[in-house]
């Protein structure tokens, strides 16, 4: 089993398709550290929903997030929409799927705190 605090600590290694897609196998191994993320039915990218407090929020989180995708030269695709419902989505494009370094960048998104909208409690 993979585990996310070991993910968070690697840095991403390029690829530049010299390597496989990860199998089947390894995306569902590699999930269990990343328990978040969700996989697309093609089995070639991972991704993960926010629901932010507000616009800025978002852009603050998106800012965050691209520090990361530097610092480790892999870069998500990034989907903001009716202004705070986020979407990031993780692929090594070079192999046309998943590699570690996916999941190792969706570990670092994961140690953020972005802000969140509140749930509503239900009246009782």
């Amino acid at each position: 089993m993979t585990n996310r605090a070991d993910l968070a600590q690697m840095k991403c290694e390029p690829c530049e398709g010299k390597t496989a897609a990860f199998t089947k196998k390894q995306v569902l191994e590699y999930l269990t550290g990343t328990p978040a993320w969700r996989l697309d039915i093609k089995n070639n990218s991972i991704s993960r929903n926010f629901l932010m407090k507000n616009f800025l929020s978002a852009v603050k989180f998106i800012n965050e997030v691209a520090d990361i995708a530097e610092a480790d030269n892999h870069h998500p695709d990034v989907h903001l929409t009716g202004y705070r419902n986020l979407k990031i989505e993780l692929s090594t494009h070079a192999i046309g799927g998943l590699s570690e370094s996916d999941f190792i960048v969706a570990a670092k998104i994961d140690r953020l705190q972005p802000e969140l909208k509140a749930e509503r409690k239900a009246h009782v």
